[in-house]
């Protein structure tokens, strides 16, 4: 019972954060972070304890799938050199940096023990980051870059992390520690595909969308534990796998599938994220009672020492970042061929959104328990998280605003291109149907009106648009809005008055939803 009721507490505290965030303007995230603390000091308020290997196994596969296969792969192609510096340049150099920082300032610390610290805090974790992207609005440049980093750079991380802890045991050799790295990211790869690949065809095979959707979520954890089973990037083979399931997304679903499927995953991408972020704070009393009980280190060198640390992270990614966009073909260099002001304000941005995670903390956590220094570890761990997810998560909106990005994207607006081809499309399929089907004249004309009604509000988006005509569009969104609420409370008044069925209620209410829907397209 403490554990039902522990997970039922976190979620509604999940919910009242998410809705107070929603309403401030602020990353969900970071307040989940406070949120978490705050339960973890009220010692009469059950909540669920964190088990390391638990967390890595249950939320890193399904988090990382569901970030991989909405992820545009076209768009991770044209940026793979930028994504490749930040996943694995930044990530090996912060691993250094902290490290070098670590074995020169802590007394008696072994490399082993400072490469594992750097290691445990090079991962970054962009939901935060790309939470406030989304509400006010970046280049999509700079939304992959971060997404792209964030997928891959898990993997060097965790890599360099299983390096350095068995380093502590069985010593270190730099040749074989770069021939393990290879031999773990094509096998990660290599299973990845394998998996994406079979799994897609046998739900393409099925027809029954809760199915599809079940074995959907059994994807990241197939491709997951057989990769770690043989010793290989588990985590690039959940990437892997969730790209190419997701190009194959829209050929291997029927519609109603398809809206099934990206329901059910963005309600379990949000759950899971909310808990293992509240998760986090959460942690916070173990391990200042862990670091209590050690004694490793004087308190009152506590507060410099973090401080010197997340200095160091945040630091050592500000000069790659900078460092990095002066390399010939780099995003800042596209971008300054037409704002060079704007092309530096967006490269701070990147520096800024390099915000840590539950990754890290669970990464910690599974230290084997006689490693050296491990309270000292977890306690600089929780510290980075804390400085960098809540203190720079919470002043993003900020920075983001202070961008002043002009709304333009490089290159041009594929959604109206995609809009104005799928209507022209559209008009052809009509054209030919009318050949076809004489018979059936006024649905064909229905059908030709309202392409031709997308077609001139397309126009008119593309033009100066004048106040006059975009009340009118608002004007026709209330129209149809109200025509839809009317047959839904209608179908709902048969619903209550027994004439209908729950059933046929919620076919009909699908049906006006996806209408209600398809006024946004």
């Amino acid at each position: 019972m403490d554990v039902l009721g522990a997970l039922l507490i976190e979620l509604i505290v999940i919910g009242v954060l998410f809705e107070i965030a929603r309403r401030a303007g602020l990353p969900y995230p970071a307040l989940f972070v406070l949120g978490g603390l705050a339960l973890g000091l009220l010692h009469d308020v059950p909540h669920i304890t964190l088990e390391p290997d638990l967390v890595l196994l249950v939320f890193l596969p399904p988090l990382l799938f569901e970030t991989a296969f909405t992820t545009p792969l076209r768009d991770l192609r044209r940026n793979v050199w930028p994504i490749a510096r930040l996943a694995i340049g930044l990530v090996l150099v912060t691993t250094v940096a902290v490290a070098a920082l670590a074995y020169a300032v802590v007394p008696g610390i072994p490399w082993a023990a400072a490469f594992a610290l750097g290691a445990i805090v090079a991962p970054t974790d962009a939901l935060a980051a790309t939470s406030v992207f989304r509400r006010l609005g970046v280049p999509r440049l700079v939304v992959t870059l971060v997404e792209g980093e964030s997928l891959f750079n898990d993997a060097t991380a965790l890599i360099a992390y299983r390096a350095a802890v068995g380093a502590a045991t069985a010593g270190f050799v730099l040749v074989q520690a770069g021939g393990d790295f290879l031999v773990a990211g094509a096998g990660g790869i290599a299973i990845g595909v394998a998996v994406g690949l079979v799994l897609s065809e046998i739900v393409k095979w099925l027809d029954d969308p809760p199915v599809e959707v079940l074995i959907s979520l059994l994807i990241p954890f197939a491709a997951y534990l057989p990769a770690e089973e043989v010793h290989v990037s588990g985590v690039l083979a959940v990437v892997t796998a969730g790209l190419v399931v997701g190009r194959r997304l829209g050929t291997m679903l029927s519609p109603s599938s398809r809206l099934l499927w990206l329901t059910s995953w963005s309600m379990v991408g949000f759950v899971l994220n909310g808990l293992a972020f509240v998760l986090v704070g959460l942690a916070l009393p173990d391990v200042l009672a862990g670091l209590r009980a050690s004694g490793e280190i004087p308190g009152t060198q506590l507060g410099a020492l973090s401080a010197v640390v997340v200095a160091v992270v945040v630091l050592t990614r500000f000069g790659w970042v900078f460092l990095t966009s002066l390399l010939p073909g780099s995003p800042r260099r596209r971008v300054a061929e037409r704002d060079p002001a704007l092309s530096w304000r967006l490269t701070f941005l990147v520096g800024w959104s390099g915000l840590r995670g539950a990754v890290s903390l669970a990464a910690a956590l599974a230290l084997p328990l006689d490693f050296p220094q491990r309270n000292l570890l977890l306690f600089l761990t929780f510290v980075v998280i804390l400085a960098t997810l809540v203190g720079q998560g919470l002043t993003l909106p900020l920075v983001v605003r202070w961008v002043r990005w002009d709304g333009v994207e490089d290159g041009e607006d594929e959604m109206e291109v995609a809009r104005a081809t799928m209507i022209q499309a559209g008009m052809g399929a009509v054209g030919l149907a009318r050949t076809r089907w004489p018979t059936h004249e006024p649905l064909l004309d229905r059908i030709e009106s309202n392409l031709r009604d997308r077609e001139e509000h397309l126009e008119l988006e593309e033009s100066d648009e004048t106040e006059e005509r975009r009340q009118e569009h608002r004007e026709h969104e209330e129209i149809q809005l109200s025509v839809i609420n009317a047959q839904r409370n209608a179908v709902i008044a048969l619903r209550d008055a027994g004439e209908i069925n729950d059933a046929t209620l919620r076919t009909l209410e699908r049906d006006l939803d996806l209408e209600e829907l398809r006024m946004d397209a």
